[in-house]
């Protein structure tokens, strides 16, 4: 697995996952059921991929953010 990520995508993307995981647990939503969920979920994947530096859909659109040296 290649990284295809630059560092400000990895820290825009932790950014929203903090922000996400906020929203879902201490933003006031907990109760709300689904959308809970949809919010955590998306700052699961967001936090994954900033961390290990790989997002498959670049992968599958070709798109790479990082520079190559």
């Amino acid at each position: 697995m290649t990284t295809n990520m630059g560092k400000i995508d990895r820290i825009l993307r932790l950014a929203v996952a903090v922000a996400l995981f906020f929203y879902a647990f201490a933003g006031g939503i907990a109760a709300m059921g689904a959308l809970h969920w949809v919010a955590a979920a998306a700052a699961t994947v967001f936090a994954i991929t900033a961390l290990v530096g790989n997002c498959p859909a670049y992968s599958i659109f070709g798109i790479k953010t990082c520079r190559t040296g």
